[in-house]
């Protein structure tokens, strides 16, 4: 049996869905919007059929892509990694979760503070991460409170500076607050802790130390069903973290998508019967909630060069899917995720039902697929876009 492989780039959209006006989102369009400002070429991806999925300014249509195309509509409520990525495994959410535009509740704060031996916390409002730690970083320093802070998405982050707190610690806390007090009503997508370095004026997240405590995700999903059934689970990126380091044969944390990029071509090289969930996350954490449109088209072109040797590690009955998990416009006035349809390509376009997929009903027609590849009987919502199935 082949290999199936889903690369997410993580806040990827392809314009804004018919519901996107409900989150704010009515006017955005990452990629399409990336296009029209930077002029970004990605040659290899144009000649996948990229440009075929939406008007490109400067990805043109391709006659005969080399895989099956179309976009993908998310059903779940919300737009953060967590609800993407769980619906690409067959889970769909009714209610999204929980967010905090005026920052977290006594009954969250006060439990927090008393659990980690602190007087107080500072900030507790929405707020950018690398600003958050500009702005309040020296005061941390001073009187050794976390920061702690949210954004748009439902998370609770806790920023430190390692020097007054080590990481070791500060993940501790973030499990406590995981375990302890967000849950139930409070049960935020992810807790996630963010250490940084630096001096005053000259701050600086460690990004390859950041970590996420996702919620448990339900037991019926692809990855436990895969796992079950005796089929190798591979994770690279912030994947495993998502999926709350349930359901994997192996995973392989990253610090760039240099990084997973070269993991995921080293796994390709021995991978038998396997089933390899990669996420790409330096478009979403570096450039889209940065509004960095040059750094996103950048990080995109570093992709494109890296497709050739993607396909060529592909072997005969293997199946590859490119698609994303929300949108993240770089070029908008908001610095959170967006409301939009995603990519989809599939390589080999052979194996598709059709080289146009269309709109794609739901992110879950990916956990029917690979279900469907892997001769696994699942009942997941969504339908496969497997040849004769």
């Amino acid at each position: 049996m082949g290999n199936f492989y889903v690369i997410v780039v993580d806040g990827l959209g392809v314009g804004a869905q018919e519901d996107a006006a409900e989150y704010g989102d009515e006017n955005e369009n990452t990629l399409g919007h990336l296009c029209e400002q930077t002029k970004c070429e990605l040659p290899n991806l144009q000649r996948m059929g990229l440009g075929n999925i939406i008007p490109l300014n400067s990805v043109p249509v391709e006659s005969e892509p080399l895989c099956a195309y179309g976009k993908m509509r998310e059903v779940s409520a919300g737009k953060d990694s967590t609800t993407g990525h769980w619906e690409i495994a067959g889970v769909q959410l009714n209610q999204p979760f929980p967010t905090y535009p005026h920052g977290f509740p006594k009954e969250v704060i006060q439990p927090f503070c008393e659990g980690i031996g602190k007087e107080k916390v500072l900030v507790n409002k929405p707020y950018s991460g690398t600003e958050v730690i500009a702005d309040y970083g020296k005061e941390h320093l001073d009187t050794g409170y976390p920061i702690v802070y949210t954004s748009a998405d439902s998370v609770f982050q806790v920023a430190v500076h390692v020097d007054i707190t080590p990481v070791g610690e500060l993940y501790e806390w973030c499990k406590f607050a995981r375990h302890d007090i967000l849950t139930d009503e409070h049960g935020v997508g992810r807790v996630i802790a963010r250490p940084f370095d630096g001096d005053p004026g000259n701050f600086d997240r460690i990004s390859d130390q950041r970590h996420d405590f996702s919620r448990k995700p339900p037991e019926y999903n692809l990855v436990n069903r895969l796992y079950n059934e005796g089929i190798k689970t591979y994770s690279i990126g912030k994947i495993i973290d998502l999926f709350a380091e349930q359901g994997f044969t192996q995973f392989r944390r990253t610090r760039s998508n240099a990084e997973g990029i070269s993991q995921l071509l080293s796994l390709m090289s021995a991978a038998s019967n396997s089933f390899v969930f990669v996420n790409l996350i330096d478009t979403d954490q570096k450039y889209g909630h940065r509004q960095d449109p040059k750094g996103y088209a950048e990080c995109m072109q570093e992709f494109d060069r890296a497709i050739p040797a993607i396909v060529s590690k592909l072997q005969e009955g293997d199946v590859l899917i490119i698609t994303g998990d929300h949108g993240n416009d770089p070029t908008s006035d908001s610095t959170d995720h967006s409301r939009e349809f995603v990519p989809i390509l599939m390589f080999p376009s052979s194996k598709a039902q059709g080289i146009n997929l269309g709109t794609r009903e739901t992110f879950s027609d990916i956990a029917t697929t690979v279900s469907n590849f892997f001769g696994i009987n699942a009942d997941f919502p969504g339908k496969s876009m497997l040849n004769g199935q």
